[in-house]
């Protein structure tokens, strides 16, 4: 039968694109890398191939998030196209490693580069705030590591505040939904700490915490950003750029939060610490006091003393001038102008006399 529809070749072209776009829409396939490069620093071309055949890629430069080598076996996504030339690629969209041996080559060069480039400086990281009340979580709900993160959190010490951000936490798209989970927390900047957490996984389920733009974005991030992604053995660069990193989702927690328990007794042993040293102050100014009391006791004592032995002693002075004393001793006492022929009083200790002067002369 005669075809009745008559394509230029440029519609055939586009048609062609549109039905493999339709049908195969964001195709992820797998394959070796060969002759990959760069051209003019931000075109990347490379082959992807297997035992029995091969197809040609394309990808911008800056959607290129893995470093990549000739023989790294790769997972792309990407959209089937017929180029003007008539030569059949994918445009790919996004790439990376699978395979521990090909993860582990490209995360030796990535964090070589951000090493370099300074990106896990010590001096960059922050401590985690004091008395966190606000947590952001960015986390798969559904996946375990979120429920050990919650059940540690609420038995630890509860009534925090947690904004959940849901993310896948594998595969090609995790990692952009992550990036604009930690976006998001910055924009609003309602967090005191943003939590990324993942629970235990094999290489290839944790190759997303290796994504360069994501690893970015934890180091650029604002608000400080502690991790919890797998087991205590794993690392990933998102740990490196990280200020806080945690060995799992459920240390995450432990470090974010209070242990009611301990807080409880740390102010019971405050409490007993204080009764000590108010009964010892109470007991050293009672001490204090009492040694007060004595001195003074003391001090009064002496003063009494003092002032009685004045008084015994002022007493024998004035006994001792004490006219009758006097007069006992045989001397008299003479009243009147003693002149001749006027008469005057003599009293002694025993009698009182009246007698006229018939002399009078001074003494030599």
């Amino acid at each position: 039968m005669e075809p009745t529809q008559v394509y230029s070749v440029s519609d055939f072209q586009a048609v062609c694109n549109q039905i493999m776009e339709t049908a195969f829409s964001g195709v992820v396939i797998e394959g070796e890398v060969a002759s990959f490069k760069v051209n003019q620093g931000k075109f990347v071309f490379f082959d992807l191939k297997d035992e029995q055949s091969s197809v040609g890629c394309f990808m911008m430069k800056f959607a290129l998030r893995f470093p990549l080598e000739d023989g790294m076996k790769v997972r792309v996504r990407a959209v089937p196209k017929l180029t003007n030339w008539g030569k059949f690629s994918l445009t790919v969209q996004a790439v990376m490693p699978v395979g521990e041996g090909n993860l582990k080559k490209s995360f030796e060069l990535l964090k070589k580069k951000l090493t370099a480039e300074g990106l896990f400086a010590p001096e960059k990281k922050r401590p985690l705030p004091d008395n966190i009340a606000r947590i952001g979580v960015v986390s798969s709900t559904q996946a375990a590591g979120y429920a050990d993160f919650c059940k540690i959190l609420n038995e630890r010490w509860g009534g925090l505040e947690v904004q959940v951000a849901h993310t896948q936490v594998q595969g090609m798209v995790a990692a952009d939904q992550i990036i604009k989970a930690l976006n998001y927390f910055n924009e609003r900047g309602e967090v005191q700490v943003i939590a990324v957490i993942r629970g235990g996984g094999s290489a290839d389920d944790l190759a997303v915490f290796n994504d360069e733009a994501l690893v970015r974005a934890i180091a650029a991030s604002r608000i400080p950003v502690i991790t919890g992604i797998g087991h205590e053995v794993d690392e990933s660069l998102c740990d490196l750029a990280a200020d806080v990193v945690a060995s799992t989702p459920s240390n995450a927690a432990q470090m974010l939060s209070r242990d009611r328990k301990e807080v409880v007794a740390a102010i019971r042993g405050d409490i007993k610490r204080i009764n000590i040293l108010f009964n010892t102050e109470a007991d050293k100014r009672i001490s204090e006091i009492r040694d007060d009391v004595v001195r003074v006791g003391q001090d009064i004592v002496v003063r009494i003393t003092t002032v009685e032995n004045e008084i015994v002693a002022q007493r024998r002075i004035l006994d001792q001038l004490n006219p009758e004393k006097v007069l006992k001793r045989g001397y008299a006492l003479i009243r009147g102008e003693v002149a001749i022929d006027n008469v005057v009083e003599i009293t002694t200790s025993m009698q009182e006399i009246k007698a006229k002067v018939i002399e009078v002369k001074e003494r030599k």
